[in-house]
């Protein structure tokens, strides 16, 4: 009998492009493969450490300039909804949520293509194509659900979000929603949704993706009682008092070898 031992995943850069969110900044990621029998076991491993899942591949930014994008999560337990967001779910009371394998439609395509031309024109998604949407939706290696919110006075999809479940919660890998409901605060509310789903589930966090201190576009997400963010290493609740000129300076950047030998791997399945 042959026996072979596993190999360790392999880390690459991506070359430096425009930042998304900090004017006149550069970005860069750090990404691994996911594949192989243990895939769901090295995305639970990675997320909790900052990373996050695009179809078969983990990334995390690791740019030279700065260190601000933070992986935001909400922990379940400690949440409470606003007054306004208690408004936002009385608002949305005729959508229902629909849980479903990775599948992608029509319909979804058509309500993604309407919130990309009214939202992000101008973003990196905005060319996509119907087929580079059907990978985005069903290329993925791990647990993953298409949550559907439709509304049931017309049977109509009004909001949608590609979620992963980890092994301690729920990650929000992309949502998108109809663009021309304003009042209605269609991603806060997926949001909100989410810690239910989470916590009907006895799962302990929701992921949002990422935080920016200094980024208007991120700054809903400090609206979420019970924010954690990953930071040097660890996660840390935000409280409101944080000091984030480290982050945001080139001296709190590590290098790169420095990095991935921290990055805790999980232990192989024998």
């Amino acid at each position: 009998m042959r026996h072979s031992l596993p190999l360790a995943p392999q880390f690459y850069v991506t070359a430096p492009q425009p930042c998304p969110y900090l004017e006149g900044r550069m970005e860069r990621k750090l990404f691994t493969a996911l594949q192989g029998p243990q895939a769901e076991r090295l995305n639970d491993s990675l997320s909790k450490q900052g990373f996050r899942r695009s179809q078969n591949v983990l990334y995390r930014p690791s740019c030279s300039e700065c260190s601000a994008c933070l992986s935001a999560r909400i922990d379940v337990s400690a949440f409470a909804p606003s007054k306004s967001q208690r408004r936002t779910i009385n608002r949305n009371s005729h959508l229902v949520r629909r849980a479903t394998s990775p599948w992608a439609t029509e319909e979804q395509y058509a309500l993604f293509r309407r919130y990309l031309d009214a939202r992000h024109a101008d973003g990196g998604m905005a060319d996509m194509d119907i087929f580079e949407f059907a990978a985005m939706i069903e290329e993925t290696p791990i647990r993953s659900r298409v949550v559907e919110y439709v509304d049931r006075r017309t049977d109509k999809l009004t909001a949608t979000c590609l979620t992963d479940v980890l092994d301690d919660g729920v990650s929000m890998v992309y949502s998108f929603y109809e663009p021309d409901l304003p009042r209605q605060s269609l991603g806060a509310y997926m949001i909100l949704d989410h810690v239910d789903l989470a916590r009907e589930a006895g799962l302990p966090y929701v992921y949002l993706g990422y935080w920016v201190p200094g980024s208007q576009k991120m700054g809903y997400k400090r609206n979420f009682t019970g924010l954690e963010v990953f930071r040097q290493g660890t996660w840390e609740r935000l409280t409101g008092g944080e000091d984030f000129s480290e982050e945001l300076s080139p001296d709190g950047t590590d290098p790169i070898a420095e990095q991935v030998a921290n990055i805790a791997l999980p232990d192989p399945v024998r």
